[in-house]
Parts: structure tokens; sequence; C-alpha cells
């Protein structure tokens, strides 16, 4: 079984686009059946608005821990307003309460209190989900808004696809990445076989590229770039091979910039499934047999 993270050091440079059409293209390899779908972007999830799943199972998922005070027993001290450094405790009529958003968790009035009526409760952060797609299952999950443990959601939806894709013998986790650098991506990436780098040919493009190809590479996760839109700043696109030459990556792919993606977001479908001739479709599919090779799944490009 191997696992494949497709990131990105910035949003919106078509991770999730390739991820679906990904799955298309493996569902029509030998292997149809054989892969298992993740979606690691956990504070913006959206691989299910292209799938189209149907929702087999959610739970809550409980994160970090919040304060909250007992106003029975509470002696309205002010002792816990003056310690909480993230302005959380607030007073109203001599009566205190916590903010739920603003309250970090520390703790610390808990410490403070004399009266003892503060007490730590875990809350509920976000919700995991498991669903059906046509392309195999998929596992994703929501962080609620103002809430942390990110990292943590992410984890979880990464152990529990991996583990269905081991119990069941299937050949491939596809794992949609958050974007940027930060302790989800760190996540989303552990113990991946590939990382497909997903870069777009502006200065602001270009630097965040760097920065993942960074992290991949302190995390010693082999990676291959692909350059989306490289048709539409030649220069850009000449920058990001001529870094990848120099540092010793993989372009393993430069996608066109084609309507046809947009025209396939707003059906719901995978682009090399709503247009498989399409321009892009065919650069998606030359990208898709030098990541399997990457991989060494063999024969997935077969009949494509």
């Amino acid at each position: 079984m191997k696992q494949l993270v497709i990131l990105s050091g910035k949003g919106g440079t078509g991770k999730t686009s390739l991820a679906a059409a990904f799955a298309h293209l493996f569902s029509q390899s030998p292997f149809a059946n054989r892969v298992v779908l993740a979606d690691a972007d956990v504070d913006a999830a959206n691989l299910e608005l292209v799938l189209q799943p149907r929702l087999r199972e959610q739970e809550d998922f409980r994160g970090g821990q919040v304060a909250v005070i007992d106003e029975s027993t509470c002696t309205s001290c002010g002792d816990c307003e003056a310690v909480c450094r993230f302005d959380a405790i607030h007073h109203t009529d001599s009566l205190y309460a916590v903010d739920p958003i603003a309250c970090d968790g520390c703790a610390a009035c808990v410490y403070q209190c004399p009266s003892e009526s503060i007490t730590m409760f875990e809350q509920v952060a976000g919700r995991f989900y498991v669903s059906d797609s046509r392309y195999g299952p998929l596992y994703h999950a929501s962080l609620y808004p103002g809430r942390e443990n990110s990292g943590k959601l992410v984890t979880l939806v990464k152990q529990r696809a991996r583990l269905r894709a081991l119990d069941e013998h299937r050949e491939l986790v596809i794992v949609d990445g958050p974007p940027g650098i930060g302790c989800p991506v760190i996540a989303a990436a552990s113990g991946a076989d590939l990382a497909l780098i997903v870069a777009e040919p502006t200065a602001a493009g270009v630097h965040d590229m760097k920065r993942i190809l960074q992290t991949t590479e302190h995390f010693h996760i082999p990676a291959l770039v692909c350059i989306n839109k490289a048709d539409i700043y030649p220069l850009g696109t000449k920058k990001i091979e001529a870094y990848c030459w120099d540092n010793e990556f993989q372009v393993a792919g430069k996608i066109p910039f084609d309507e046809a993606v947009t025209e396939a977001m707003v059906h719901g479908e995978p682009v090399t499934a709503y247009k498989p001739n399409a321009p892009v479709s065919r650069a998606i599919i030359d990208l898709w047999c030098s990541v399997m090779e990457s991989l060494s799944i063999q024969n997935t490009c077969m009949g494509l």
C-alpha cells in the first residue's frame, strides 16, 4: 500500500482538482476499487464537492479543553480574570464567565481560583466523516470555526484512511493535503511515500513552492513538482524549472490553463471524466503516469 499526498505552499493551486482527477484515473486502471481517498484540508474541505459522495458515518471530534465557571460557587473575586492571558474571562453584574472562543485551554484560571469553581471540559471541535464516492471510500472532516487542533484532526483522517487501505488490501491512499507548511501539512505528509507539489508560475507561487519543498525535504519525503497553469506566465514556469533543476527536483508535469476545469467543477465532475480529451485532461493523464511510475505502481496507465 502506497500513500500519495498532494501539497502546495499556498491555497488555490489546484490540489483538489488533481486529487479528484487522480481518483478517477485510478478507477479506470486495473486497480479499480483499490484506492482510498482522504481530504486532509479540515479547515476548508472541498474534495466532496467534486466527488459527490454518500455519507455513511459521522462522529464528533473532540480536541482541546475550555474552562467553565460554576456560578453557584464562584465568589467573584476576579482572580481568574487577572490571570487569564487571553482575555477570555469577562464579568457582568459581578458574574464571571468564559468566552469559549477566546479560551486557550491553558487552565491557569483553574489553578488560580481559590473557591475551585472552574473546571476544564473537553470541547467538540469538529466533525469526522466517512463517505462512499464513485471512486472509493472518502475520509474527510470539518473543523469548527475558531477551533484548534487541526493537526490532530488531520492525523485522525489519515489514520482511518490508512487502516481502511491496509484492512482491505487496497493499493493506494490519495491524500488531498492542506495548504502551507504548518502542523496540518506535517500531519498530512507524515508517512507518505511521495509528495506531489502543485506550484503556480507567479512570484508568490515560486516562493511558496520553495517553502513546501524545504518542508518535505526536512522530513525526508520524496517529492515531485507539477506546474499548474504553466502557460499563463512562461517566465515564471522557467524559474520553477530552473529551481527544480538546480536542487534536483523532478518536474513531473506541466498543466495548461483550461476552462474545462471550471466547467467540470460546476458539474461536480473530475475534469478527466468530464472532458477526457481536453488539453488539461491529457496533461493530467501524463502527470498521473509519471506519479505512478515514481510510486512503482505498474500498469495504471493502460488504456488511458
